[in-house]
């Protein structure tokens, strides 16, 4: 029996203009990414760590507008260890080295520049440990987007694993294409919310494919258009509660967690959002473009289906 939905919303009437706008979006994006690529942080890029010690806890706003009117024209600051120790991540200068003198002329500039903080530290870090870390998050990338295709693939078929490859790759575009059309720093916290996103599009992807195969098999009469429309229905306030909650989770991060993890909130923002209309406009809509039917769902077996059948 099929669950009759509180809504009846003829989504799948407008996939074309959800495919038009999905489509400049990622156009745009792709092409700025092109054109000006990312605003890479210091961890990408290389710079200088300075690690300070105050008497008092000092403003770390007040802190972060003196270093974006110097010469080093802004950078990370955050506390490290205590309310009294601050750690700077500053852009390079292009005029430092790693020898002991230069990081004790470094500390001296830092001193004059912020009066009452006692420098404990100088290290400089090299463009080539964030081109490491550049190589590492590609991989991890292609390597969630692997796991995601075989896992589909598994559970569904080809053309499910298809429509939610899609639709993860749209999400992971639209973020990464704000911040470069943007210029906000791109972290190491903004990827890690990439990487987030990913997962969390998937699972919303994955509720609304497990309904459309419920219906599938349960509807033989009904059209893919029909199914499909039912499904997202049904799914819908589903849908709408989780993003609402975690929306509001993500909105108190932007709001009450600061500079350093504005960039994290922002991009799961974007993410949220677009991860829920992806799973109606991309994901549903390319399945639906690929021409699935029930006959393609025939030969994935029930979970569990083959321990029910045992003797």
């Amino acid at each position: 029996m099929t669950m009759k939905p509180r809504t009846n919303f003829n989504f799948m009437r407008w996939r074309l203009v959800g495919l038009v706008l999905s489509t400049a979006i990622n156009l745009a994006a792709i092409g700025s990414l092109f054109y000006q690529g990312l605003n890479l942080s210091i961890e990408f890029t290389g710079g200088t760590v300075v690690e300070l010690a105050y008497s008092v806890p000092p403003d770390l706003d007040r802190i972060r507008e003196t270093l974006k009117a110097s010469e080093f024209k802004g950078g990370i600051v955050q506390n490290f260890g205590g309310p009294t120790q601050v750690l700077l991540r500053l852009p390079p200068t292009g005029n430092v080295a790693g020898s002991d003198a230069a990081s004790a002329d470094f500390g001296v500039r830092i001193g004059k520049l912020l009066p009452g903080a006692d420098v404990r530290r100088v290290e400089f870090v090299g463009p080539q440990v964030g081109d490491e870390l550049a190589d590492d998050a590609l991989i991890a990338s292609l390597i969630a987007m692997g796991g995601i295709l075989l896992y589909v693939m598994m559970r569904f078929t080809l053309k499910f694993s298809l429509g939610a490859i899609v639709a993860t790759t749209h999400d992971v575009m639209v973020i990464v294409g704000f911040f470069s059309l943007t210029r906000m720093e791109f972290d190491l916290t903004a990827l890690a919310a990439v990487l987030a996103i990913m997962g969390y599009s998937l699972n919303d992807t994955i509720v609304v494919f497990d309904r459309i195969r419920e219906n599938f098999r349960a509807m033989r009469k009904a059209s893919p258009l029909e199914v499909m429309n039912l499904s997202l229905n049904q799914t819908l306030s589903r849908t709408i509660n989780t993003s609402l909650v975690t929306l509001l989770t993500v909105l108190a991060l932007f709001f009450f967690g600061g500079e350093i993890i504005r960039g994290f909130s922002i991009a799961l923002i974007i993410g949220i959002v677009v991860g829920t209309y992806s799973s109606i406009y991309v994901a549903s809509a390319m399945v639906l473009a690929l021409g699935a039917t029930r006959q393609d769902l025939l030969a994935v077996q029930k979970e569990g289906a083959e321990l029910d059948n045992r003797p």
